[in-house]
């Protein structure tokens, strides 16, 4: 058996694919034995047991602190354990998460809608979603069906302006590229056209990427890596560099930012959380910057 083989094979009894779902679920992505014996229900020397086993196949990590050991899940293998237990398969779509979606929406649809509207779609959208079976992904899902609807109303009313548009660029464009997209996509909407780019793409989005967009309600939707191509950045009027050196082309009359973020792949979840509520300060100074018109 190889060794992806006995990882999955592992992680995928339901007792440990439980586990790990919550130490990724805790703020600081990490638990004790305790805790998780607490929350399952179960002795602390059956989580003990498969604590071990699943040190011994490299998915979690052991650090003792003072009287106290921590689990975390190994960042090396993060993004492994997200494939195979899911995008947060045990989280539920809390009030905390629906204010944030009701907020994200607002700011898209500010001088359209009122807050309260937006709250009375969002709450709709969730409930309707819930009733049809919608347990994976609910906080997203909830925040593109409700975007889709409020759109499909405030386009009786649209005018048309110049939209700008603004391209993300990093190495692999599986991390801090997506992150900084669906996160404008998310808050601007059709007010701003969104591209992403890689100067050496990877094959994949990485799956840590969608699990923290989860956790704030905003979708990633069918995003993929891309190259970076000289007509992309020609039809920007922003590019964004997130550690892709000198890779991109410089033309004239075009914005250009060099965001200096760390790579969320490979790393605990707790940094790369802190990466993700990092771009989405900088996202939310750019659209104020850019002064685009409301929907």
């Amino acid at each position: 058996m190889s060794s992806a083989q006995s990882v999955s094979a592992t992680v995928s009894d339901p007792t440990r694919a439980r586990m790990l779902e919550l130490i990724m679920d805790e703020p600081e992505g990490r638990s004790t034995v305790t805790r998780l014996a607490e929350q399952l229900g179960l002795r602390q020397p059956t989580i003990t047991h498969h604590a071990k086993v699943l040190m011994a196949v490299g998915v979690l990590e052991r650090r003792p602190e003072g009287r106290r050991v921590w689990y975390s899940v190994a960042p090396a293998q993060l993004d492994r354990v997200i494939d195979i237990v899911g995008t947060r398969p045990g989280a539920v779509a809390d009030d905390g998460v629906m204010e944030r979606v009701v907020d994200d929406l607002a700011v898209r649809f500010a001088g359209t809608f009122s807050r309260e509207t937006v709250e009375r779609f969002v709450a709709e959208s969730h409930g309707l979603l819930a009733r049809a079976g919608h347990e994976r992904q609910l906080a997203s899902r909830t925040a593109e069906f409700a975007s889709q609807r409020l759109a499909a109303v405030a386009a009786r009313t649209r005018r048309r302006s110049e939209v700008p548009e603004v391209l993300f660029v990093c190495v692999q464009n599986a991390g801090r590229s997506q992150m900084a997209a669906a996160l404008l996509r998310q808050l601007a909407g059709d007010r701003i056209r969104v591209r992403t780019a890689g100067s050496e793409p990877a094959t994949a989005v990485a799956p840590v990427v969608a699990s923290v967009l989860e956790e704030v309600g905003v979708p990633l939707g069918g995003e993929f890596p891309k190259p970076l191509t000289d007509e992309v950045v020609r039809a920007a009027d922003v590019v964004i560099t997130m550690g892709c050196g000198d890779a991109c082309p410089v033309y004239p009359g075009t914005r250009y930012l060099d965001w200096e973020l760390e790579d969320p792949v490979g790393r605990p979840i707790e940094q790369v959380r802190e990466i993700r509520d990092a771009i989405d300060r900088r996202v939310r100074d750019l659209i104020a910057s850019l002064d685009v018109a409301s929907e």
